[in-house]
């Protein structure tokens, strides 16, 4: 048989898979409980398959009866033409009708079900979200290093965990949002020097430089300088590796690290004194953006915390000791390889401290889960984080979990810092907000917009451009970013979904639901914006359990389109009765409260107007 009556899943969203919306869920327990009367035999809503009725069939949900057949001894059209007896007659308040084709029972749902889902929901701004009670997760993201500005790459990996986070929360968990600042290292000690190499005393305030911006600019200029001290010394006959490590301005930066683990206390003024530079813009930029943490931990303050515990793996045998006095980790039967976790000299390295922050953080908020967003790039680094957490039983070592995402990349390919050449989040920010006020004056409608009024629409369109084209594609997938893209009222995008909710708005504007009895039929176009609408819980529940927020992004641009193809073919204020022109203002309703709730878990505001 080459064709699935009934099987197909009709909303760009949802994948090809069970459908777990409300509405399934009821119908799962209410075929099981006519099954089991039917037939005597115990059934659950795990015997059989629902999911939404293709659109070339008659239906709105399909049972799928094949898993049926074997216990019931019956061909499945017997089947499904005794259930569907059975299910109309026993819920007419909930069936409209059926159709049986080649073992797929298509199932109608009746006009007032869908009329009292309306009804019920469509002022409820808090519809689709599950209040708190199912867990505690933590969500870390961002981690900047505090040698230069956030650039185009940590807004993916901002957005994404805020989103998630936010997700998370609406699913109806207890969310810990943490941040780990790598404000420790070889990369800090280059700015520090390029500082006292060039700088003459200048500082943020005398240059009128934002913080992480004047310091990553002595970054970019330590690569530059290092470069031609290089360059040098090759033309002197040195080989380039060494030439690397002999250059005369990287030797200085390598005894400032020693200089700075050693404590001394003019290397540690400076430290702190350009730290604070940078901590005071990226603040700058997350209130921008939006990003917040409960908890800010420093690498600084976390990189020893590990040592105990090899000292303890050592000594259970999970961790073994090389000649040279290193310690290391035998991962080969696991299909990795080894890893050292303690250097020969007794210090620390990168995973020692992982290892130990994440017994810090369980013995702090003791999570159920602990999710790290994190470029892909460091998807071997998670693989072992998890693998020597477990084998040292640590608490919640199993909840580890690495939302890896894909490299966002420019049309002009991959960013540098040290060449200079990636572009700082400030930059792409004022860019979007820019490319947004261009767009919207091409449509000349914001004539009546005061100049505060304007500066903050574009601030909405533009952030919102960017966030919603960071956060509609799947987070494994890395991305090609083009800002001029992003921003086009009509494509999908951030502003067209923001323009439809502003559009709703002013049809509110001029008239709000009123009080009414509603039981005229729906019209298609009516009940496939509904249909969508109701949706919306279980969409919040596969993004929260797959940490996934493009579905939500996927889901909001679908129920834009669906308005606007209801409102094109519909008159709403103008409508043919009363009664329906009171169905369709809260269609209306429920559709601002819904695009509304699904882009705030994105982060994206919706203007009132546009």
């Amino acid at each position: 048989m080459n064709q699935q009556p009934g099987t197909g899943i009709g909303f760009l969203f949802l994948p090809p898979t069970t459908v777990t919306m409300a509405i399934a869920d009821i119908l799962r327990k209410t075929v099981a409980a006519s099954l089991t009367s039917l037939y005597g035999q115990d059934f659950t809503g795990s015997d059989f398959q629902v999911n939404q009725t293709k659109p070339e069939f008659e239906g709105d949900y399909t049972i799928v009866l094949f898993s049926l057949v074997k216990r019931i001894k019956k061909s499945p059209d017997q089947c499904g033409n005794e259930l569907g007896a059975y299910l109309l007659q026993q819920h007419p308040d909930l069936f409209s009708g059926f159709n049986t084709i080649k073992g797929f029972l298509n199932l109608s749902i009746s006009n007032g079900f869908w009329l009292d889902v309306l009804t019920q929901n469509f002022a409820d701004a808090s519809f689709g979200r599950t209040p708190a009670g199912k867990g505690k997760v933590m969500v870390e993201y961002s981690s900047p290093n505090t040698n230069k500005p956030l650039h185009l790459g940590h807004l993916r990996n901002n957005f994404l965990g805020w989103s998630t986070a936010a997700i998370l929360e609406a699913d109806g968990q207890q969310v810990v949002k943490t941040c780990i600042a790598n404000d420790r290292g070889i990369h800090i000690c280059k700015s520090m020097i390029a500082w006292q190499l060039f700088a003459n005393g200048a500082t943020p305030a005398s240059t009128g430089t934002k913080g992480d911006h004047f310091v990553g600019d002595y970054y970019v200029l330590f690569g530059t300088e290092l470069k031609k001290q290089v360059d040098e010394l090759v033309a002197g006959g040195m080989d380039k590796e060494e030439a690397e490590k002999q250059a005369p301005i990287m030797q200085q930066a390598q005894q400032m690290l020693v200089d700075w683990e050693a404590g001394k206390p003019e290397v540690i003024a400076l430290w702190k004194k350009m730290n604070s530079w940078v901590y005071e813009g990226f603040e700058t930029t997350y209130k921008r953006i939006g990003s917040d943490f409960d908890k800010t931990y420093y690498e600084s303050e976390t990189y020893l915390l590990g040592k105990d515990l090899v000292e303890t793996g050592l000594a259970k045998g999970v961790f073994f000791q090389k000649e040279d006095g290193s310690v290391w980790i035998d991962l080969t039967a696991e299909g990795l390889d080894q890893k050292i976790v303690r250097r020969r000299d007794g210090t620390a390295v990168y995973i020692t401290q992982d290892i130990g922050l994440a017994v810090r953080k369980h013995e702090e908020f003791g999570c159920d889960k602990s999710i790290y967003v994190v470029g892909n790039e460091q998807d071997y680094h998670f693989k072992v984080l998890k693998l020597i957490c477990q084998k040292l039983h640590l608490p919640d070592a199993d909840n580890i979990y690495h939302l890896s995402y894909g490299m966002v990349e420019l049309p002009g390919g991959r960013m540098k810092t040290r060449e200079g050449t990636v572009v700082d989040a400030d930059d792409i920010i004022d860019e979007m907000v820019k490319v947004a006020r261009e767009k919207t004056e091409e449509l000349g409608k914001v004539k009546d917009f005061t100049p505060a009024e304007l500066t903050e629409l574009y601030d909405i369109i533009g952030l919102g451009a960017l966030k919603f084209f960071l956060l509609r594609v799947d987070p494994k997938k890395k991305m090609l970013f083009n800002p001029e893209e992003s921003i086009d009222f009509h494509g999908f995008t951030g502003p067209f979904i923001q323009y439809t909710h502003a559009r709703i708005k002013s049809i509110l504007r001029r008239e709000m639901p009123g009080p009414a009895n509603i039981s005229t039929p729906l019209l298609p176009l009516e009940k496939d914006l509904l249909v969508a609408m109701e949706q919306y819980p279980s969409v919040i529940e596969q993004a929260a359990a797959s940490f996934d927020p493009s579905l939500v992004a996927n889901y909001a641009y679908s129920v834009a389109k669906t308005f606007n193809s209801f409102v094109t073919e519909h008159k709403v204020l103008a409508a043919e009765t009363e009664e329906k022109k009171q169905l369709r203002l809260r269609l209306c309703q429920m559709t601002a409260n819904v695009i509304a709730s699904a882009m705030q878990l994105l982060g994206i505001r919706v203007p009132e107007r546009m």
